[in-house]
């Protein structure tokens, strides 16, 4: 196993990390960001995630694709929310609404790096300091994130945070898959496996509205493999609002080893399982229309051509505390962290 370092441009730097199978996961300091996962497949190389060749690429065309995102994934409704009776504002950067931690957070950042490797994997962490009233948001917050790759094709991501006050705190990561390695094929015959029996619905300006909702009898129920086309073809109206999936799934796993998400390539040759310690995972199918196309690597990316598993507490927790806690109070160690085994 091995680390390999180069320059990802704008003084950004890009790690390889390869273990004895041949995977290699590429990452960068710039956004603490995934770039490349690739895998051999009857002895060529396949790309599994979505993203570009230089740091220039994602200011240009995608900023939160693979990237860490942070403080708060999702929406925050309106930007408001309240910590131990005070009220706090941050910036409203889509339709009124504060969507990822806000305008340039962490996923423009360029962290700190740091290797490790030893003989049961090689990783390495990245580190920024957030300071007090980045886009308004109270305390100093050290965060670590750190990706890992073993021997048995598990490439791990674990969130380790600590603040000096109260604040809000629920980062994920932005990376898209596409398995079968071409994002201008819709990940529409994936196969898809969720254990979660409920989900958040969203209302009309994409938020959720504090229900968890049945998937029985209804195109969110992945409870049992299914192809993902069927939310791209349904009548169901929560389906038709996004024009596939941008929901979050209440995981049922019973413990942090259970796997909670599994997603397949078309042909059947890959499949990534999900285990992780978050309560929910957030479900994009890169709904962004028939005329969307964007120059990738040697292709381009196309509606519905990648698919996120967005590990972290549903998004409006701020506003309803029954989705999970995410205030990360002064005197407390975050870490949650999610592995994604790969088969193939």
């Amino acid at each position: 196993m091995d680390i390999t370092e180069s320059s990802f441009g704008n003084s950004a730097k890009l790690y390889t990390l390869e273990n004895d199978q041949g995977v290699r996961l590429s990452v960068t300091n710039f956004g603490a960001r995934i770039v490349r996962l690739q895998v051999p497949i009857n002895g060529v190389y396949r790309d599994l995630v979505l993203g570009f060749d230089s740091m220039a690429e994602y200011l240009e065309k995608d900023h939160f694709m693979g990237a860490t995102i942070g403080r708060v994934a999702g929406r925050i409704a309106a930007g408001r929310f309240n910590i131990d009776g005070k009220k706090y504002q941050t910036p409203l950067n889509e339709n009124g609404n504060t969507l990822h931690g806000g305008p340039d957070s962490f996923e423009t950042k360029l962290w700190q790096s740091q290797k490790n490797i030893t003989d049961e994997l090689i990783a390495v962490t990245f580190t920024y300091n957030s300071p007090a009233q980045e886009n308004e948001f109270p305390g100093n917050v050290t965060v670590e994130v750190t990706y890992s790759l073993d021997n048995a094709n598990g490439w791990g991501v674990d969130y380790k945070a600590h603040s000096d006050v109260a604040t809000l705190f629920n980062p994920t990561n932005h990376v898209y898959f596409n398995l079968d390695g071409d994002p201008s094929k819709s990940v529409g015959h994936h196969s898809l496996q969720i254990d979660a029996h409920q989900f958040a619905p969203l209302d009309q300006h994409h938020l959720t509205t504090g229900l968890q909702q049945t998937v029985n009898d209804s195109t969110f129920d992945f409870r049992k493999p299914k192809k993902i086309a069927e939310v791209f073809t349904t009548d169901n109206p929560q389906n038709q609002l996004v024009n596939g999936l941008d929901h979050p799934f209440f995981l049922d796993k019973k413990h942090n080893n259970q796997v909670a998400a599994k997603l397949t390539s078309s042909d059947g040759l890959v499949a990534v399982n999900l285990t992780t310690s978050s309560p929910a995972v957030v479900i994009f199918t890169a709904n962004f229309g028939t005329d969307f196309s964007l120059p990738m690597r040697k292709g381009l990316f196309k509606n519905h051509g990648g698919i996120t598993l967005e590990t972290q507490v549903a998004p409006g927790a701020e506003r309803y505390p029954e989705f999970g806690n995410i205030i990360l109070d002064s005197n407390v160690q975050y870490h949650e962290r999610t592995l994604f085994g790969l088969d193939f």
